[in-house]
């Protein structure tokens, strides 16, 4: 794995909460430029939260968040846009559009850019898709594919319009043991060839050893936890160990 070097993305301070639900208590967390690191937290403690402040789509309620040195809080559309063009996010449920093909799909980030030539694009396209395994399905529709099959289009989307960072949502959630594996493996090759930054959200704590250069665990509204991957998954401490066993004595422990 790529060694870290600069900061790609820093949390600052940052405090949510959404009515009566804390979701937040001054949280700070710092990814470094070219490595993966994985949150990983109960049920409920804002691990999707974290993603979604990151590219603008939420705001804290205080705090900062800077990507690429620049603070997105507080930023407009227009003033976001050069932001989120830096970053590449796949969605929990892949998020692709039915109506449109795959090919249509990956092509999506590059269009609404007006990035290249009718060739260019279709060119992207098609590397992009050899890149996650799945070379010349531009014509087939969403519904034609398996679970595997449209986590992995929609992370060719997120690579099109070469973003320094990726977001993963939860990348294995509801796949098969073989098609986690090859997600997972999909996330390390990546990483090497492309050398971008990854931010993962998972429950998947195998997985996150298998990808992570560092891992974090978020708990009551703070980072309570980062380290080394290899070494939480060789001894991990007690904190770790309860997240991994369950502690139903936890308020935490439920789904929000």
């Amino acid at each position: 794995m790529t060694a870290p070097g600069a900061t790609a993305i820093e949390v600052r301070a940052v405090n949510k909460r959404f009515g009566d639900r804390v979701i937040y208590r001054g949280l700070d967390l710092s990814v470094a430029r070219g490595e993966t690191l994985t949150v990983l937290g109960p049920s409920g403690s804002g691990k999707s939260v974290l993603l979604k402040l990151i590219i603008g789509l939420l705001s804290p309620d205080s705090g900062g968040i800077l990507v690429d040195g620049t603070d997105v809080v507080g930023l407009d559309e227009r003033a976001l846009r050069p932001i989120r063009d830096k970053v590449g996010m796949l969605f929990q449920g892949a998020a692709l559009f039915d109506s449109l093909s795959v090919g249509e799909n990956v092509a999506y980030g590059l269009v609404e850019r007006a990035t290249g030539t009718r060739a260019e694009v279709r060119d992207r396209v098609a590397e992009c898709l050899g890149w996650v395994g799945l070379p010349g399905i531009e014509a087939q529709s969403p519904a034609q594919l398996s679970g595997g099959m449209k986590k992995r289009v929609g992370l060719a989307r997120a690579l099109a319009t070469g973003p320094q960072v990726i977001l993963y949502d939860e990348p294995t959630t509801g796949l098969d043991p073989a098609n986690a594996r090859r997600i997972n493996e999909l996330i390390v090759h990546l990483q090497e060839k492309l050398k971008v930054t990854s931010l993962v959200i998972t429950h998947d704590l195998a997985g996150a050893f298998a990808v992570s250069d560092r891992v974090a665990l978020i708990d009551n509204g703070v980072i309570a936890l980062v380290m080394d991957a290899a070494e939480a998954e060789r001894a991990p401490p007690p904190l770790l160990e309860s997240f991994v066993h369950g502690d139903p004595t936890r308020e935490d422990a439920h789904e929000q």
